[in-house]
């Protein structure tokens, strides 16, 4: 079946074409407008959707060889996101599918996230995905393709936001996690130790007094040392971080009992929370999976997998379909 998937959540837009020899195209069109605000404003990211997603969707089937008519389902985003950005997509691809008479599939952009890893692999269920984003921290266990249970996710604040809120006190641009990831590896993780909060409690996460850590340790600081020690900070702020998603991922495993690990959303490109949970996943035995740098963020090619896996089960959308801003 040849797909084209529509992604619209946040500040990207991004069009990917699917075919039976996989992924042919996967465009990204970047918002830079928001880098002023230090983080996203959602009345901006809606506007520019609608500039820029004719001409991604163009390029996307362009590169991917794949004309309209080719298209035998459109795959697009229907939650969780911004609801104006989400409903910039959405009209777009009824517009399409009414149009052309294309059959049409709602994506939940968190389910699209885990399935990332099924472009390039083949995981076996059950298994347990480790989903860190922007936005969202959970720890899903899947018993089978659409079978989900949330047994952990966070109580405040995300892996990524912390990432971003902490960069924002270090005067590193936004989004500050790859900012971040980069400065941590030239740095020493031990140069302070900052909090693992319920480390040792059940599967929920908590970041929020990470930040606060991070603030009153920087209170008394000049800027010019905090500057000569930035990479030992985001070494450690990426230790503490990793610790925590590690140690849940490595419990939850123990109390499924599953072999089968995904990483999964923008965080799971972090080179110290790979390196660790490889390390884990050989001592544990288990088989670890992640998706491609590029399939981590936010992107259409991981809808349009997603859309292929649900148009296999049949599942299918019409035109009453409308947008879910939070996860129920």
């Amino acid at each position: 079946m040849n797909i084209l998937a529509i992604e619209s959540s946040c500040d990207d837009t991004s069009a990917a074409v699917l075919t039976d020899d996989g992924i042919q195209s996967n465009i990204i069109a970047s918002q830079s407008i928001h880098l002023k605000f230090g983080g996203v404003v959602p009345e901006l990211a809606s506007r520019a959707h609608q500039k820029t997603i004719t001409q991604t969707v163009e390029q996307a089937l362009d590169e991917g060889n794949t004309s309209l008519d080719e298209i035998e389902a459109i795959a697009v985003t229907q939650g969780p996101g911004l609801l104006g950005s989400l409903l910039v997509g959405i009209c777009f691809a009824k517009g399409l599918a009414l149009s052309r008479d294309i059959p049409l599939i709602g994506v939940n952009h968190m389910d699209a996230h885990i399935y990332a890893n099924f472009i390039d692999h083949q995981p076996e269920f059950p298994l347990i995905a480790l989903t860190v984003s922007g936005g969202h921290t959970q720890l899903v266990h899947v018993k089978s393709p659409f079978e989900h249970e949330i047994i952990g996710e966070t109580r405040d604040d995300a892996a990524g936001e912390a990432f971003d809120k902490i960069g924002k006190l270090l005067g590193l641009p936004y989004p500050a996690g790859p900012h971040m990831d980069k400065l941590a590896k030239e740095g020493d993780p031990k140069f302070h130790k900052f909090p693992q909060a319920l480390l040792h409690e059940g599967l929920d996460f908590s970041f929020s007094g990470l930040k606060t850590s991070v603030l009153y340790y920087l209170q008394d600081k000049e800027e010019d040392w905090i500057q000569e020690h930035l990479n030992d900070i985001c070494a450690s702020v990426s230790f503490a971080i990793s610790e925590v998603l590690v140690k849940k991922l490595k419990r939850a495993i123990k109390l499924t009992g599953v072999k089968t690990v995904l990483l999964a959303g923008g965080v799971s490109a972090n080179s110290m929370l790979r390196e660790k949970s490889q390390r884990m996943a050989e001592e544990m035995e288990v088989k670890l999976y992640s998706p491609q740098i590029s399939y981590c963020t936010d992107n259409a090619a991981m809808i349009a997998m997603t859309g292929k896996m649900k148009a296999d089960l049949g599942h299918f959308d019409d035109l009453d379909l409308v947008p879910f801003s939070s996860l129920s």
